[in-house]
C-alpha cells in the first residue's frame, strides 16, 4: 500500500463564513497533517486522515483569531486538534469523488461528505511522485459545539451557521506500508 503525505508548501486548508450575512470572511489553518494510503492508481481505495492544529488558525486578524481559539469557538487550549478520518472514497467519474468520513471538532464527531476533484499525478523536478486533490463542502458549525453568535442592534446575525470548507492539497508518495 502506498503512503502519501501532504506537501504543505503546495497546499491550503481554508474555510469561509458569512459575516453580518453580507460578506464572507476567509480563514485558514497553517499547521496540519494529511496522510493517504492507497493501492489503486486512481486512489479509489484511499484511506485518508487529516489533523489541523487549532492554534494555527489565521484570518489575518489577531483579535478575531484569538476569539476563534477561545471557548466561544474551538477552545484551542482544551481541544488543540481537529481531525478527519475517512470512511470511504467513492468514484463518481471524471476524476471526481465523494469523500465520506468523520470530522471531530472539540469533542464532537459527526459524519461529513466532501466533493473531491483528483487533479492527477506528476513527478516533480526532484523525482518525487506527487498527487493533487481539491476538496470542498460545508458544515453547520453549531453541530460541532461552535455556538457563539452575536446580534447587531438592528437584529442582524453576526456569524452564519454554515461554514464552507475548501482544501487544495498536494500529496507526495513517501513509502510503501503494510496494509
Amino acid at each position: 500500500m502506498a503512503r502519501w503525505t501532504v506537501d504543505a508548501l503546495h497546499s491550503e486548508i481554508h474555510f469561509k463564513v458569512k459575516h453580518l450575512m453580507i460578506n464572507t470572511v476567509t480563514g485558514e489553518f497553517t499547521s496540519y497533517r494529511v496522510t493517504l494510503d492507497a493501492d489503486a492508481p486512481d486512489f479509489s481505495d484511499a484511506r485518508i486522515a487529516f489533523e489541523a492544529d487549532v492554534a494555527s488558525i489565521s484570518t489575518k486578524n489577531e483579535m478575531r483569531d484569538n476569539h476563534l481559539k477561545s471557548d466561544d469557538f474551538f477552545n484551542a487550549e482544551r481541544f488543540p486538534v481537529l481531525s478527519f478520518e475517512s470512511t470511504s472514497f467513492v468514484p463518481k467519474g471524471d476524476n471526481r469523488y465523494d469523500l465520506h468520513g468523520n470530522l471531530t471538532i472539540r469533542d464532537i464527531t459527526k459524519p461529513v461528505t466532501l466533493d473531491v476533484e483528483f487533479g492527477g499525478t506528476m513527478v516533480d523536478f526532484y523525482g518525487n511522485n506527487k498527487a493533487g486533490f481539491e476538496a470542498s463542502g460545508s458544515i453547520n458549525r453549531k453541530d460541532f459545539g461552535l455556538m457563539w453568535n452575536g446580534v447587531t442592534e438592528a437584529g442582524g446575525i453576526v456569524v452564519s451557521d454554515t461554514v464552507k470548507l475548501h482544501l487544495n492539497v498536494q500529496l507526495q508518495h513517501v513509502a510503501d506500508v503494510a496494509a
